[in-house]
């Protein structure tokens, strides 16, 4: 029973949630080919080019780039078609990191000295942001709400532990 419990525990039912999933994954990739600041868009700050040096890319923004992409991206993707609850919370923790560097990445374009001419935060950067959060949040229930199987097979085990224990409480039994 045990064995099967265990099974059962690291899998993960995402239900209707994989498509909001697998929909927010791609609306990432596209805001990668959109405006993060100016003429720099999420491919330029991750690649550190040319675009990006010339915007004034500050670190908040290339972390969250960064965390973005491996998290909500790429763990997000193999938490889908593995179904994995360890690559689940994975994905859930890092999208929730990469959600509090976003804040600050769009933060750090909004508070830019007066002498400067680099832009304000793009759509790509805002668009990327707002997924990421709404990432986190479909991850954060998909872990935490236990499938009907996982919930049978603690049952299952729980009952079998309380017979098992009954049964060592009257003893072995005598047959003569």
């Amino acid at each position: 029973m045990e064995d099967a419990e265990r099974k059962v525990s690291g899998a993960i039912d995402p239900g209707a949630r994989a498509l909001v999933v697998a929909v927010a994954v791609l609306v990432l990739l596209l805001s990668f080919a959109l405006p993060h600041t100016g003429s720099a868009n999420g491919w330029d700050v991750l690649a550190g080019d040319a675009d990006a040096v010339a915007e004034s890319i500050a670190l908040p923004s290339r972390i969250f780039v960064w965390l973005t992409l491996v998290f909500a991206v790429i763990f997000s993707t193999l938490a889908l078609v593995t179904q994995k609850w360890a690559l689940a919370w994975i994905a859930l923790y890092g999208s929730g990191v990469a959600t509090v560097f976003g804040l600050l990445a769009i933060w750090s374009r909004q508070t830019l000295p007066s002498t400067s001419t680099a832009a304000g935060p793009g759509i790509g950067l805002v668009l990327a942001w707002i997924v990421v959060a709404i990432l986190t949040f479909h991850w954060l229930r998909a872990v935490w709400l236990r499938s009907t199987a996982q919930l049978a097979a603690a049952e299952r085990r729980r009952i079998a532990t309380a017979e098992a224990d009954a049964r060592a409480e009257r003893g072995p039994a005598d047959f003569s």
